[in-house]
């Protein structure tokens, strides 16, 4: 299948045909060259629904031993000047 090149704007652009395409509407690509050759990829956002599955991907043994302790000190706020200093403390 052939289609054409074209300046749009200061980028080039490609119209897809609908007969290759896999996105609905606008959508973000990614686009790679390997060698002479473009690759366009559907960019796949992750949302709070993939949670289970990002989980899932974790070892078992992940964090077995639970978390280090890290006491916490107070923070020297002395190097920040004047005016946020104050702030920050009062």
């Amino acid at each position: 299948m052939l289609t054409r090149v074209f300046k749009s704007g200061n980028s080039l652009a490609v119209r897809i045909p609908k007969e290759l395409a896999f996105v609905d509407g606008a959508q973000d690509v990614e686009v790679e060259r390997v060698g002479n050759t473009l690759v366009l990829r559907p960019v796949v956002r992750e949302t709070i629904g993939d949670l289970t599955e990002i989980f899932a991907a974790f070892p078992k043994s992940f964090m077995a031993g639970g978390r280090e302790f890290h006491e916490e000190h107070e923070r020297d706020w002395s190097g920040l000047g004047g005016t946020q200093a104050n702030k920050v403390q009062g």
